[in-house]
């Protein structure tokens, strides 16, 4: 018994100090000082569906929201080395109701390098949301892809850069952001490519030698609750993955300053009015751009309803034909009477896809190809889109409920489950405490030699062994065979946790 309490304790102490030496790669701050910070500008070509504000900017003051005192122009800034592929830098802002919708002018972000012995390209994006990062909605996304907006390029050395995405004042489309009822915004951005990858961020950091990293400022955090990061999957010994706040990070992974991050905005109380045609063919009075929009309208600026037509909503569907593919629209009762398959009323055909068929993710972690979404739901799998293929598709790894020997549980993968010593349970089965005893109902089977019921098998368990050895028919009869003995020890001993 002691060589297994023994035994216990190096590995409760080698897993200790591999999970303190995961988290520590998290942080890996990287102090850099840079006197002047060059600003990589970037005007945005926003796909339409933004608000039109003509003269907007210039009739009205911009605000400007950050947590840092940091100067985005140069000075002394802390780089996060830690920082992986896919991850996500971002800070919310609360404004008084009154502001919403605001219109969203400039984001910017100090990026950099510390001590670089080649010059360094990253991949990036840049998205905004109305409310939280997690419980808003994504409202603008944009990444870089070298041309229209330029990737960060950095020479060898210790260098900063500005990253600055803006909207010009005079362009038709705009950023506007509506209000969720939570009275916030967030911007943030995303390394979509390292200039160097590696295999695993959960094992080593990113090589400073190589890449570019986000900057938080050195003043100390001041804004725990409003600055974010969304961090990869390193299993139940890294750092929490997904969103999450400064302040919901334990302290090894939290960095110690602000994002160096600012947004640039405009409020709503400039916004041009003009007429609103509704989904219903109803024309709307003195209204602006982004609530017209919002409810699916068609805007007119600085007209009135006298001034415009508004079309009577369509009973059209598109409708599709299997012998040829294509696409007519059509009213529901003529597209069945020639034997076409009905679409969604009010929905055109260029917004329609007829026949879908493509790859399908199953719930054990395989992958179909060439089914349809009706297949897709019969045979409960997750259809992936028209036109994927199991090969460019990563089906999830199935999870399951992974039950500790302590009764403790988890939602993880088989391959995680078996690193952390766990039992893993079927596909799909959840941690869920129905039966409100505090813990997993597909846990509380209890561990053999846990007489007492306590979570443990230790010497109160021996105690109450011993007390009945020889008794038939006694709670400590472990295998069942009517008699306290030996066979009953043995399991009791097998399962000792002390």
């Amino acid at each position: 018994m002691q060589s297994r309490v023994v035994c216990a304790a190096v590995f409760l102490a080698a897993l200790s100090a591999w999970q303190q030496s995961a988290d520590a790669q998290r942080l890996d701050p990287l102090p850099i000082k840079s006197d002047k910070v060059p600003s990589l500008r970037a005007d945005l070509q926003l796909p339409g569906g933004g608000g039109t504000q003509g003269g907007l900017a210039g009739s009205c003051d911009q605000q400007v929201s950050t947590h840092t005192d940091a100067d985005f122009s140069g000075g002394t800034y802390i780089l996060q080395g830690g920082f992986a592929e896919d991850e996500m830098a971002a800070v919310s802002f609360v404004l008084p109701e009154s502001a919403f919708p605001i219109k969203v002018d400039m984001v910017e972000m100090i990026f950099g390098t510390s001590s670089a012995t080649t010059s360094t390209t990253t991949e990036w994006s840049m998205v905004v949301w109305s409310g939280t990062p997690r419980s808003g909605q994504i409202q603008y996304e944009f990444s870089s892809d070298g041309e229209l907006l330029p990737h960060i390029e950095l020479g060898p050395g210790t260098n900063g850069i500005n990253v600055q995405l803006s909207v010009d004042p005079s362009d038709p489309d705009q950023m506007y952001v509506e209000d969720d009822g939570s009275h916030t915004f967030s911007v943030g951005f995303r390394i979509d490519r390292h200039n160097q990858q590696i295999e695993n961020p959960c094992f080593a950091a990113p090589p400073s030698c190589c890449n570019a990293f986000p900057a938080t400022d050195t003043s100390g955090l001041d804004a725990s609750t409003q600055n974010w990061i969304r961090a990869v999957d390193c299993g139940i010994f890294g750092c929490p993955s997904g969103w999450s706040t400064f302040a919901e990070w334990p302290s090894i992974c939290r960095p110690s300053g602000d994002w160096v991050i600012r947004a640039t905005w405009t409020p709503a109380n400039c916004s041009v009015l003009g007429a609103c045609c509704t989904p219903e063919g109803v024309c709307v009075e003195s209204t602006d751009q982004a609530n017209c929009e919002g409810i699916g309208g068609v805007w007119t600026s600085d007209a009135a309803c006298s001034e415009v037509t508004c079309e009577p909503p369509s009973d059209d569907v598109p409708c599709c034909f299997a012998a040829t593919g294509g696409c007519l629209e059509l009213s529901e009762a003529d597209c069945l009477a020639a034997g076409g398959a009905p679409g969604p009323v009010g929905v055109p055909c260029d917004q329609h896809t007829c026949f879908p068929v493509g790859a399908v993710c199953m719930p054990n972690g395989s992958c179909l190809d060439g089914l349809t979404p009706d297949e897709a739901e019969t045979i409960g799998g997750t259809f992936m889109g028209d036109g994927t293929t199991c090969a460019n598709i990563d089906c999830p790894e199935p999870t399951a409920a992974c039950c500790f020997p302590s009764g403790f549980c988890l939602v993880l993968t088989e391959l995680d489950c078996t690193t952390a010593a766990g039992t893993w349970n079927e596909i799909g089965t959840t941690c869920e405490d129905g039966d409100g005893s505090g813990g997993a109902d597909l846990c509380e089977t209890g561990i053999p030699g846990d007489i007492n019921g306590d979570g443990a098998v230790d010497g109160a368990d021996l105690t109450i062994l011993l007390g009945e050895w020889g008794t038939a028919n006694a709670v400590a009869d472990l295998n069942g065979d009517g008699t306290v003995d030996g066979a009953d020890l043995t399991t009791l001993l097998g399962n000792w946790t002390g």
